[in-house]
C-alpha cells in the first residue's frame, strides 16, 4: 500500500507521479454517479463555463457525497500522501474539474500554491494534490500537462493579475506564467502529460507548473483533485476569508479507513 523508494524519488524529482488503474471500474462508476448527483445541487460551489451551463468545476463534493468523504480517507490515497508529506494531514481543498466533450475550456499554466498564498495566507507549500481520473485520459481530451522539476525553483510569480476575474476564485488565468517563463522551463526539462484509464491517480506538488488545453474530442475529461495540507501549516485567514466550500476549515487529521471507500470493495496494492 506504500510507494516504493523509486516512486518517491520520481515524485520528488519530477513533482508528480502517476499510478495507473489504482481504482477499479466499480469504484470509478460509484464516483461518477456521485459526481452526477452533486452537479444537481445548486449553489456557489458549482462553477460553470463562461456563457454556458456546462460545469467547469465543483467544490467540496466530499461534504455532500459519502463516496468522496470516504475516498479522501482511502489508504491508497492517504498513505502515499503521508509518505510524501507528514502523518497528520487534512483536506485543504476538494474539487472536480470537468471538461465537457466538444469544447471543455483550457486551464492556463500556473502553480497552485501561489493562489493559496495570495488568497488564504497559506504559510508554506506543504501540500500534495491527488488527481483521480474519472474518465480515460488521452492525448485528445485535454489532459493535464506538467513541467517536470518546475517545483524546485519556488514561485515563478508573486502576484495575481490586475484584471482578475473574481476575488473568491483565483482562475489560473489570474496567476499564469509568461510565455518566456514557460519557454525557459520547457527548454530545460520538457513537458509531460500523464495519461491512463479511468481510475488512475496522479500525485502532484502544489509548486509544479501545470496546465491543459481545451477538450476538442467527443469524450469528457473529469478530474477529481483532493488537496491534502499539513495540519501544522494552517492559513492565517485574511480579513475576508474565502468561503468554506473553497477552503476547508476542518483540520482534524485524517485517519485511514483501512479498506476501499466502497464498503464492499477490497484494497489493492500500489505497483
Amino acid at each position: 500500500m506504500l510507494l516504493s523508494n523509486e516512486q518517491l524519488e520520481r515524485y520528488r524529482s519530477d513533482g508528480f507521479l502517476l499510478i495507473e488503474s489504482l481504482l477499479d471500474q466499480q469504484e470509478v462508476e460509484a464516483l461518477r454517479s456521485a459526481f452526477t448527483r452533486d452537479c444537481k445541487s445548486p449553489g456557489p460551489h458549482l462553477i460553470t463555463e463562461e456563457g454556458s451551463a456546462r460545469v467547469r468545476a465543483i467544490y467540496a463534493s466530499h461534504r455532500r457525497q459519502s463516496e468522496f468523504a470516504d475516498l479522501v480517507r482511502d489508504h491508497r490515497l492517504l498513505a502515499p500522501v503521508q509518505q510524501i508529506l507528514t502523518k497528520d494531514v487534512y483536506i485543504y481543498q476538494f474539487k472536480i474539474n470537468s471538461k465537457s466533450a466538444f469544447g471543455g475550456e483550457k486551464w492556463s499554466w500556473h502553480q497552485d500554491y501561489l493562489a493559496w498564498r495570495i488568497a488564504d495566507n497559506l504559510p508554506a507549500p506543504r501540500q500534495v494534490n491527488v488527481g483521480v481520473f474519472l474518465d480515460d485520459v488521452t492525448e485528445f481530451n485535454g489532459p493535464v500537462i506538467y513541467l517536470p522539476g518546475s517545483h524546485h525553483g519556488g514561485m515563478l510569480n508573486d502576484r495575481r493579475s490586475a484584471d482578475s476575474k473574481s476575488v473568491q476564485h483565483l482562475d489560473p488565468d489570474d496567476i499564469a506564467l509568461t510565455p518566456q517563463q514557460l519557454s525557459d522551463h520547457v527548454a530545460r526539462r520538457g513537458m509531460v502529460s500523464p495519461k491512463g484509464p479511468a481510475g488512475s491517480v496522479v500525485f502532484f506538488s502544489s509548486e509544479v507548473v501545470h496546465g491543459s488545453a481545451p477538450n476538442m474530442s467527443p469524450h469528457p475529461r473529469r478530474l477529481l483533485i483532493a488537496t491534502y495540507n499539513d495540519v501544522a501549516n494552517q492559513p492565517s485567514w485574511p480579513e475576508q476569508p474565502r468561503p468554506e466550500y473553497v477552503v476547508c476549515r476542518d483540520a482534524e487529521p485524517l485517519r485511514s479507513l483501512g479498506r476501499s471507500f466502497l464498503k464492499n470493495g477490497e484494497l489493492v496494492s500500489i505497483t
